[in-house]
């Protein structure tokens, strides 16, 4: 398949499938997105950063808001922070809420989407783009990724497996787990995706609803 046949995904859906295969489903399947008070303080920290423009610090040139691609991957985006460091290799800043010292599965999410983040611009500029930085905004504080082979890797298989739902049309299944219902809790869609509903509880509910004798 040629790049320009594939279907383009949303850097964003990378976190968002990490986070959990589902929500991904929920938003770039179904369309569906409901805020709570995660999501409202990431747009806040986003507000400035989306807003396009180009200026220097420290002798460093910066991109806020650069739009992203990349066409064997069918990936596309923009960037909250690009800074160009000498020899205009490009260095990726993604903004986020919260503290750098988040737990080691939901920081493995952001590290996802700004390793793709790091592909395009490479892809684009053909600069090597070893490494990269989330910037939390409450602590204030940066957190270096490194771009590895592995997180690399993970992202052209990420970016399969969510080409493939939507080929599916199927919304994947709710996760389980202890590590699952923690990001349940915090999870802005979690009315809309029901984890508490097993299959097998759906499918028993359907059975009820069309047998009168069960």
């Amino acid at each position: 398949m040629a790049a320009t046949d594939l279907d383009q995904i949303p850097l964003s859906a990378l976190q968002h499938w990490a986070y959990c295969p589902r929500q991904c489903g929920l938003i770039h399947l179904e369309q569906a997105f409901d805020d709570n008070v995660h999501t409202l303080r990431g747009q806040a920290v986003h507000a400035k950063a989306d807003l396009p423009g180009a200026g220097s610090a420290k002798g460093v040139r910066v991109e806020r808001a650069l739009p992203l691609w990349h066409d064997g991957l069918g990936l596309v985006g923009k960037s909250d922070v690009v800074e160009f460091m000498a020899g205009g290799v490009p260095y990726p800043v993604e903004y986020k809420h919260g503290s750098r010292h988040k737990a080691a599965d939901i920081a493995a999410c952001d590290d996802l989407q700004l390793a793709g983040q790091a592909m395009c611009l490479q892809a684009m500029t053909g600069n090597p783009v070893a490494e990269g930085a989330i910037y939390y905004a409450t602590s204030k504080r940066r957190r270096v990724v490194v771009v590895t082979d592995q997180l690399r890797a993970q992202v052209v298989q990420t970016a399969q497996d969510i080409r493939a739902m939507l080929a599916s049309a199927r919304l994947p299944p709710p996760q389980v787990g202890d590590a699952a219902a923690r990001r349940c809790k915090a999870c802005s869609l979690q009315e809309r995706c029901q984890p508490q509903a097993t299959h097998a509880d759906l499918l028993a509910a359907r059975a009820a609803l069309f047998d009168p004798d069960a």
